[in-house]
């Protein structure tokens, strides 16, 4: 891969086009998948649509970097085949070549994806589980001959293998989302897959159909003598329920075959409480002597995905998380921070500290399209905070903090354009509690989204929003006694599609 990035013209400058989170040059993405670390790239592969903006036959679209920042787009990966249209999946590198499909000695990539048509003679859909392998580093793929490898007539939603190597059994494992459940498979070589257990019948949250699964460990505190399971679920879109499509996770222990949850069956922990982000998986692969899990959602809804408001391109992904455990009084969660690779476009920061707060608004003017905010503010005695990003004279997007009821919420009602789908105006909101009576937040505003952080990222807002205004101006409130923002920064950030940057 070269490092001479696309230079900014037309192509990436389009009205909503966000500036630092990957989007395709054009036509529909979805789901990441793929995604593996190989030979110096994160490879991120996802669900494409090449002939339209809108949902439609599924290939693997494919980008490659060095630093998780700047993308670089290459050709369509995986195209349909006569098992059908490929959905979403993993890679790993078989180092040890299990599978035979590299030469003696060596190992190489491979694909584990949802082989997706409909069984013959009838409308139901039939998901088989498929390979296929590169041996040049991911830019040409061939596909197994003896594929499909993994089926099963009596499950219709079969789909979204996500696959890693257990070292202490030996062998390679696979979650699948099967219905409202995850089937749990093993096998030595890829190929020939076995049935291990089966997790979630009556455990979290059921509110869809599950997909996109994820499995990895994570140090509790960063102890390497106290290591739990993270088990990622994605949950489909229900017309019941205003959220739309979101994600859950479970914290326990797995023992290469079975999973077992740690929390009570019917506790629900959301990835992220912002209504945009979803299918989200993490990296594999990623060095040992690097360490992180690294997670990238989908930032878009399955409830107006379809409708969003771009025009030669729809999708984009959140931006790369590094995803740790952390105790609380709770019990163990995640906890998920933007990669410290975000540095690569940070520019000039303005800081302001000891700002006392009134219900008359404090203004700071700061005209950067895309910025980064990072803000502690100690309540007191007041009962509520408000942030505004003012986007124009009548945008706002608002942040606020109830002191009473201890909910963060993002208000997106009056961010700008909205009437594509009544179900994108709204408030998300999460409990969050103060850390020595401060909230902490951390904000990242692109053209067409605003990610949000709370408490050193124990919580997540993710939001996409529609601004025609691109000149921000802050403006800062409280109600009651006390309050005072200890610490203010506002950092510029490069748009990552400028040549050199």
């Amino acid at each position: 891969m070269t490092n001479n990035y696309q230079e900014k013209t037309s192509l990436y400058s389009e009205t909503y086009r966000p500036q630092f989170h990957f989007s395709p040059k054009e036509k529909w993405l979805n789901d990441p998948n793929g995604m593996v670390y190989f030979e110096g790239e994160y490879h991120l592969f996802y669900q494409y649509h090449p002939q339209g903006t809108t949902w439609g036959p599924m290939h693997w679209g494919h980008a490659v970097s060095r630093d998780l920042i700047h993308w670089e787009e290459l050709p369509i990966a995986l195209y349909p085949d006569e098992h059908g249209a490929i959905f979403s999946g993993s890679a790993v590198v078989d180092w040890k070549n299990t599978s035979g499909f590299f030469q003696k000695g060596n190992g190489g990539l491979v694909a584990i994806y949802t082989s997706a048509d409909s069984y013959p003679d009838s409308d139901r859909p039939r998901q088989r589980q498929s390979l296929a392998y590169s041996h040049d580093h991911g830019r040409t793929w061939k596909k197994y001959e003896g594929n499909p490898v993994l089926s099963d007539e009596d499950i219709t939603d079969y789909r979204d293998p996500k696959v890693f190597w257990h070292e202490v059994s030996e062998r390679w494992v696979m979650v699948l989302a099967t219905g409202q459940t995850i089937t749990i498979y093993t096998s030595p070589n890829l190929i020939d897959w076995e049935f291990a257990s089966l997790f979630g019948q009556d455990e979290g949250a059921h509110f869809g159909v599950w997909e996109c699964p994820d499995l990895f460990p994570l140090m509790v505190d960063g102890n390497p003598d106290h290591v739990k399971w993270v088990m990622l679920v994605s949950i489909g879109d229900n017309p019941d329920f205003k959220e739309g499509s979101r994600t859950q996770y479970f914290v326990g222990d797995f023992d290469g075959k079975t999973f077992i949850n740690n929390q009570d069956a019917d506790s629900i922990l959301w990835l992220d409480h912002g209504r945009d982000n979803y299918a989200g998986v993490s990296w594999s692969d990623i060095p040992e002597k690097d360490g992180r899990r690294i997670y990238l959602g989908w930032m878009n809804n399955w409830r107006y995905a379809n409708q969003v408001p771009t025009e030669t391109w729809r999708g984009a992904m959140t931006l790369p998380r590094e995803m740790t455990l952390i105790s609380t009084t709770d019990g163990v969660q995640l906890l998920q921070k933007p990669v410290s690779e975000m540095n690569r476009i940070r520019k000039d920061s303005k800081v302001s500290k000891a700002i006392v707060l009134t219900e008359e608004a404090y203004l700071m003017e700061v005209n950067h399209e895309l910025m980064e905010v990072n803000l502690v503010v100690t309540l007191d005695e007041a009962k509520e905070f408000s942030l505004a990003i003012h986007h124009s004279s009548d945008e706002k997007t608002s942040i606020r903090y109830d002191r009473i009821t201890h909910m963060l919420s993002v208000d997106r009602t009056h961010s700008g354009e909205n009437g594509f789908s009544d179900s994108f105006p709204g408030i998300s909101e999460c409990l969050v509690e103060l850390i020595e009576d401060k909230l902490i937040l951390q904000l990242f505003l692109d053209a067409s989204s605003l990610e949000v952080f709370a408490q050193g990222g124990r919580r997540a807002l993710t939001s996409l929003i529609f601004p025609q205004g691109t000149k921000h101006t802050l403006s800062l409130t409280a109600l009651g006694k006390g309050a005072q923002v200890e610490v203010l920064s506002v950092t510029e950030l490069s748009s990552i599609w400028e040549k050199g940057v």
